[in-house]
């Protein structure tokens, strides 16, 4: 188990090292020379250890579901350290506690963050949380791939029209990932670019909008998005973090264009154009739709962050939408919106099928040739059950470590949902500086358990309580 799991986390380290060499030619570049031996120690840390345990020759007997669960997790663990390490060394006044809570953070493509003004930062910092981000996003589509054993199959056949997932159909489908995922971040730099947002700026953003994640090269977006054109752009960019990762590539290079390919997108779409409808229509109280668009699409792409001037009324829907999320096969978090809708019209049929016995009512989605299997709908009915006993624990634990309860309550969603707390949530305020320990760990804790996917801990559980 643990051999497997090094061998898996080598992948990471190296491309930590990458990420790292590029921040010192960055400091060397600006003449941040402060900054350069923190970014070396971290280059030579991921690069010794994942050479010896990418290289080590490996013997795996058999590689079950637990090994996979535990390797990522191991890694949500691990890998926020060596992240953190530029933290330790170039900030005197930050604990190691508060170090790490922002490698978590950031890794987990969360965004809480215990610095209240980011332009005491040098820039190559802010470049590095970005970049936490970043790796963050491509661990959690890679652990996706990992473990697609422990999801439904309407997600494989969403990947690929192979029966089988084997090992050399995962490596294809990794190898797809990294390169979608590196054009995609390229595309959206280009873009900010093309509206006038700095090359720094932009960067930055790129790297937090791909992996949903919510850090900002600034203490506030309004300063870089100051006017309707860059608010609306930056928005459709958003939804990069909503939609499937795949499907410009299906629609772009697909031959057999199968319908599976794009079902969820659809009905995506559709919820999509449906919630903006009713925003535009009931909610639009302050007649500036732009602002609360931004909103919207950054709640249901789970990255959180927002304008100044959204109305603190609508934080419960705001909430709502994060708590629904996005795609499958996306960065984002959420219980995704498919497995809700897969539920409800479950549950009609079962109504129905006692009102009108005598009619067959089949678990079918209306764009897709896939049945929902049953095992799916209780994994589906599991996760939401999993997630409201999750959220009450968090809650108690951050009322017990002294947060009023309503902070509480909406700090737990954000955390499993790994979303930014922000003004449009009233939780713009919140100091995890000044947070104390436990409710430190607490938060470190659950945005892990939230990033590997409530499912699994099902599965861990299982392992160990019930050994039948």
């Amino acid at each position: 188990m643990f051999r497997f799991s090094l061998n898996y986390l080598s992948i990471f380290l190296l491309i930590i090292s990458c990420l790292s060499f590029f921040n010192i030619i960055y400091s060397y570049y600006f003449d941040l020379y402060i900054s350069i031996n923190s970014y070396f120690y971290t280059f030579l840390i991921s690069s010794v250890f994942g050479f010896i345990f990418f290289f080590k020759k490996q013997k795996f007997l058999k590689i079950t579901i637990y090994n996979k669960i535990f390797a990522v997790i191991l890694g949500y663990i691990v890998l926020p350290l060596i992240i953190a390490i530029p933290y330790g060394i170039n900030l005197n006044n930050v604990s190691l506690l508060d170090c790490y809570f922002e490698a978590i953070s950031g890794f987990t493509s969360t965004g809480f963050t215990v610095f209240d003004n980011i332009k005491h930062l040098d820039e190559s910092l802010i470049i590095w949380r970005s970049t936490s981000q970043w790796i963050g996003g491509l661990y959690f589509l890679f652990s996706i791939i990992l473990l697609i054993d422990i999801f439904d199959n309407s997600l494989k056949n969403s990947l690929t029209n192979f029966i089988s997932f084997n090992t050399t159909e995962a490596f294809k489908q990794t190898l797809k990932i990294l390169i979608l995922y590196i054009s995609l971040t390229v595309f959206i730099f280009l873009i900010l670019k093309l509206i006038n947002l700095r090359t720094f700026d932009s960067l930055n953003l790129s790297l937090s909008v791909i992996s949903s994640g919510g850090f900002l090269p600034t203490n506030a977006i309004d300063f870089i998005l100051n006017n309707d054109l860059k608010k609306f752009v930056f928005s459709i960019l958003m939804l990069s973090s909503y939609f499937s990762l795949f499907l410009g590539y299906n629609l772009i290079f697909s031959k057999n264009r199968n319908i599976n390919f794009f079902s969820e997108d659809i009905y995506l779409l559709i919820y999509l154009i449906f919630l903006i409808i009713v925003f535009f229509v009931f909610l639009n109280f302050n007649y500036d739709f732009i602002s609360i668009f931004f909103s919207l699409v950054s709640s249901i792409s789970n990255i959180g962050i927002s304008l100044n001037n959204v109305p603190n009324n609508l934080y419960f829907i705001f909430l709502i939408l994060v708590i629904i999320g996005g795609s499958f096969f996306s960065t984002s978090s959420g219980i995704r919106f498919l497995k809700i809708f897969a539920l409800i019209k479950f549950s009609i049929n079962e109504l129905l099928s006692h009102t009108k016995p005598k009619h067959i009512y089949i678990n079918k989605m209306t764009f897709s040739d896939t049945i929902i299997d049953q095992s799916d709908l209780y994994k589906y009915f599991l996760s939401i059950i999993v997630f409201i006993l999750s959220l009450f624990l968090v809650s108690s634990l951050l009322t017990i470590s002294g947060i009023n309860f309503e902070n509480s309550f909406k700090l737990a969603i954000l955390t499993l949902m790994n979303t930014v707390n922000s003004s449009m949530y009233n939780l713009g305020s919140i100091d995890f500086f000044g947070m104390n320990f436990f409710s430190k760990s607490t938060l470190i804790l659950f945005m892990i358990i939230g990033r590997v996917e409530l499912l699994t801990i099902l599965i861990i559980c299982k392992k160990f309580l019930f050994k039948n």
